[in-house]
């Protein structure tokens, strides 16, 4: 059924020695996933450019001509994929030239331009600027490497998976993150191939799962719109190729919300001080809101670790609102000394640190003789901001949601 077999992606293996790192698994901490359960990460975000997507580009370069390489490289990609392209390229001497949707994060434009690629912006999605890619393919003659739907790509992202069975031989479980399904695909099928009983499940965002739309209607979909903060994994629609292997080879493909990415970068900040994309987080928010997918040794693959800082800034802050780290609170106050000093005293007795303070007078909702008052503070969790506003409703400060 398959035009990517396992020796291809023992080939690809023996290709990328030297060119891609051999990444570490990585133990997770007991404050994750509990003290009692072994799950190590693939961590792909040390690997160079900070994802996988190096492997399947320059495994696919690998097999063109000299008259082919003459032409250069062309690409679509949201950031990761452009990276691993335009470093392959560097690496081969091949010229390369970047589509990446408008809106593709800073940090992932500037970092492909740094590789040498020549890069277009275009379009509000990667499905978007892949046909812009194909576009110019077809004007220039230039080879298209494509994200995730090429053999020697999905082989190469294929070794990610060979080196999970043969570092961690204990492993009974994989969780993938998925977008096109290049890395979900290669990997699997390297893994089911070689230990058939270890466990491979997909995850993919709620808003951006493809392939579980195309699961249930038993072929490719493609969604109307992709909209979430793992943009690395934001595809319409999955490839021919990767929907088959998929099918085939993974045991079970579910989704997480948003919310639970950015749940899980905070988490991974934290406590193992990894940094990790949307993409990234996305199987450990898998394993995090759903325990109970760790049935003995897991391993999860950190896809990539390329954030736009300005994104990280606003995922934190929504972290930390969403686990009651911090918080907001509106009332109102008589208008005299000591009532304000009186609220303050209440807060810092019962472990709450002010971050900011503001005062309003003059709204029309404001009684003569008092002031609104609005207070963003640091709390410990949801449960801390109930037993908060409960004190102070106890002490006549009414709380205004």
């Amino acid at each position: 059924m398959s035009i990517v077999t396992l020796s291809m992606i023992f080939d690809a293996q023996k290709a990328l020695n030297g060119i891609a790192r051999r990444t570490g698994l990585l133990p997770a901490s007991a404050s994750v996933f509990g003290s009692n359960n072994k799950v190590l990460f693939k961590a792909e975000n040390h690997q160079r450019t900070g994802s996988f997507k190096l492997r399947g580009a320059y495994f696919r370069m690998l097999q063109m001509t000299d008259e082919e390489r003459a032409r250069g490289v062309i690409c679509a990609s949201a950031g990761n994929h452009a990276q691993g392209v335009a470093l392959a390229a560097q690496e081969l001497d091949i010229r390369s030239l970047v589509v990446m949707p408008a809106g593709a994060p800073i940090a992932k434009i500037e970092a492909t331009r740094a590789y040498g690629a020549e890069i277009i912006l275009h379009g509000d999605s990667y499905n978007a600027a892949q046909n812009h890619a194909l576009m110019i393919q077809k004007e220039r003659g230039m080879v298209f490497i494509h994200a995730f739907d090429d053999p020697f790509v999905i082989a190469g992202q294929g070794t990610v998976g060979l080196e999970i069975v043969q570092d961690y031989p204990d492993v009974k479980t994989l969780v993938i993150p998925i977008g096109g399904g290049g890395l979900a695909a290669g990997t699997a099928l390297a893994i089911k191939e070689t230990r058939p009983d270890i466990q491979i499940i997909g995850v993919e965002p709620e808003n951006a799962a493809s392939m579980l739309r195309s699961f249930n209607a038993n072929k490719p979909v493609q969604l109307n719109q992709c909209d979430t903060i793992a943009d690395g994994v934001a595809v319409k629609s999955p490839g021919e190729l990767t929907y088959k292997l998929c099918r085939v080879y993974l045991d079970d493909l579910i989704t997480v919300s948003d919310d639970d990415i950015a749940a899980a970068i905070l988490a991974m900040l934290e406590r193992t001080k990894m940094l990790v994309e949307g993409a990234g987080a996305v199987a450990l928010a898998a394993l995090m809101t759903r325990p109970e997918l760790i049935n003995g040794p897991t391993a999860a693959i950190v896809s990539g670790g390329n954030i736009d800082v300005n994104i990280l800034e606003r995922i934190i802050e929504k972290g930390l609102v969403n686990s009651g780290r911090r918080a907001r609170f509106n009332t109102f106050i008589a208008d005299r000394p000591g009532h304000l000093s009186k609220m303050l005293d209440l807060l810092s007795v019962h472990g709450v640190n002010v971050l900011s303070i503001s005062h309003d007078r003059l709204a029309p909702t404001v009684a003569l003789g008092q002031t609104a008052v609005s207070l963003e503070v640091e709390t410990r969790n949801n449960e801390h901001i109930a037993a908060v506003c409960e004190l102070l409703q106890e002490h006549g400060f009414q709380i205004i949601t």
